[in-house]
């Protein structure tokens, strides 16, 4: 397990279904939380039937516009895409106070370079309400952004709390969709029974430790 920090090249939804099935064994969960300027986000191997975080981190953007903070946004993902090739992605359901509409707009477009880069990749999309997400994690809907990392550090036995709190969410949500499809499992929707790929998923420890956030740019990205 480590926690990345990715830089773009060159620098220094759809509601969740209940009726949903697994229609293929899932192994590896990404979450992602988007954000225009750091999106997080988190890799679960649940191959095991247990939550187990392989990497998470920021994808964080420089570019002095929208198109160029989009594509450094698309870029980070699809590099953590190709890394671990994910079995689904899941992220947390666009949502706007009704006094900044411009805010969902702009999340709009972050969704949308997310939601590109998976459909290009063949990967299903999966979305969790925030309410929903934090309430698998802490038992309240409303639980505040540190109880969250604190929440996640305990599920996980981390060694420290993942942050930002953008990394945070990111992984809260890839743990709720684990948490979704378990209980999906345990009440017998799903034929299949989890089975553990015969793969070795690449890793690369960070200097630092484990738990400790790497200061090598070494890949692009939050």
């Amino acid at each position: 397990m480590r926690f990345a920090n990715r830089k773009p090249p060159g620098a220094g939804g759809v509601k969740f279904n209940r009726e949903f099935k697994l229609a293929r064994v899932e192994n590896v969960i990404l979450g992602i939380d988007p954000g225009l300027n750091i999106t997080g986000y988190g890799v679960l191997d649940v191959s095991t039937g247990h939550a187990r975080l392989l990497e998470a981190g920021a994808i964080k953007s420089s570019g002095k516009t929208l198109p160029s903070r989009i594509k450094d946004i698309y870029d980070g993902v699809v590099e953590v895409i190709e890394t671990y090739r994910p079995d689904v992605l899941a992220l947390e359901q666009l949502y706007s106070l009704y006094k900044r509409p411009e805010t969902a707009i702009l999340m709009g477009h972050v969704r949308g370079a997310i939601c590109l880069a998976a459909e290009q990749a063949g990967i299903e999309v999966v979305s969790y309400a925030a309410t929903k997400i934090k309430k698998t994690m802490t038992g309240m809907g409303h639980a505040p952004k540190d109880q969250m990392q604190r929440a996640v550090q305990l599920e996980l036995r981390l060694p420290q709390p993942p942050s930002p709190p953008d990394v945070a969410d990111a992984i809260a949500v890839a743990f709720c969709h684990f948490a979704e499809a378990r209980q999906t499992l345990k009440f017998g929707s799903v034929l299949s029974t989890r089975t553990v790929l015969n793969k070795k998923t690449p890793r690369r420890p960070s200097s630092n430790g484990p738990g400790v956030p790497s200061n090598k740019n070494s890949r692009n990205g939050k």
